[in-house]
């Protein structure tokens, strides 16, 4: 953090509050019960990420390239959910909407990480099934143990140096104004907004982070599944296309439940009530940890195999 404000003088002080009030859920009638929903969405998830990575641990043949990123999506979406729900839990239910200014962005910090993450996780998949479906006689040698690591181990890397970058420039701003943010957590967009100097970069960081984070990662799975699909149309049977479609079923299903409702959400911001704005994207958040390793189990045969061969 001290690399940002040193680049722009030794002379330059910024005011920095004390803590954030984190006001995202104010006036909305009856929402005991939807924290009693993310609750419950939270236990679900940690169950079931919690066993997917139990199982591929335990099961030999689930050992491939293909479940590191499944494992990898299963730790994501369970360290994601446990950053984000107890402590949105924590801020409304309990009443404890005064963050502090480091815990804030700490809080960001790692609920970004986790959120993009998912959707890179997904591009790995999606490459995995290209390969797998296009190259079905060197995918043995393409996607290897190595490439996955290293694959998913660069994601890593890139995230938290973008996310480090995205955070650490909005330690250069003042802040003079109100502290009020108003979102379900410490949102990048609602701080940077309540500066009272110039927050430039960070404006031009909230335009390309889901340009590299969110739209880039979809047109690549767009253009691998439009590949599988003119391959398949050339040179299989119908047999041949029904059965690599049921191979694609769940990581399909995975991509519609990440990126579906943000699209919505993003496209109709302008025409959406703050309140019903902020319930849908606490729900983006939630629903893709939880659903994720459901899909999983019951629409990949070779976990329901492995679970059969366990239990």
């Amino acid at each position: 953090m001290d690399l940002f404000n040193s680049a722009l003088g030794r002379n330059i002080t910024f005011v920095r509050p004390e803590y954030f009030i984190i006001r995202g859920f104010s006036g909305i009638p009856n929402i005991i019960y939807y924290y009693i929903f993310l609750f419950f969405l939270y236990i679900v998830s940690v169950l079931g990420n919690m066993a997917v990575m139990v199982i591929i641990c335990l099961a030999h043949n689930l050992r491939t390239p293909k479940y590191v990123a499944v494992f990898n999506l299963a730790f994501v979406d369970l360290f994601g959910c446990s950053a984000l729900v107890p402590k949105v839990l924590d801020i409304f239910l309990f009443e404890h909407d005064y963050i502090p200014y480091n815990d804030c962005l700490t809080f960001m910090f790692f609920c970004f990480i986790c959120l993009s993450m998912q959707a890179l996780n997904l591009v790995a998949l999606s490459y995995d099934r290209l390969v797998a479906i296009i190259f079905p006689l060197h995918y043995q040698v393409k996607v290897t143990h190595r490439f996955m690591f290293s694959l998913i181990g660069s994601f890593w890397v890139f995230v938290v140096a973008v996310t480090l970058i995205a955070v650490g420039l909005l330690t250069r701003l003042s802040f003079c104004k109100s502290v009020v943010i108003n979102s379900y957590f410490c949102d990048h967009g609602q701080i940077y907004r309540l500066a009272c100097n110039d927050n430039t970069p960070s404006l031009v960081i909230s335009f390309l982070l889901p340009v590299v984070i969110l739209w880039l990662p979809l047109v690549f799975i767009l253009f691998t599944y439009v590949s599988i699909g003119y391959s398949l149309s050339k040179v299989a049977t119908f047999r041949e296309r029904l059965k690599a479609v049921k191979t694609c079923t769940a990581h399909l299903l995975l991509v519609a439940i990440y990126f579906i409702p943000i699209i919505i959400t993003f496209t109709l911001m302008d025409k959406i009530q703050p309140n019903a704005r902020i319930i849908n994207l606490s729900l983006t958040s939630v629903f893709p940890p939880t659903l994720n390793p459901i899909i999983y189990v019951l629409q990949t045969q070779e976990i329901k195999q492995s679970v059969k061969r366990l239990f």
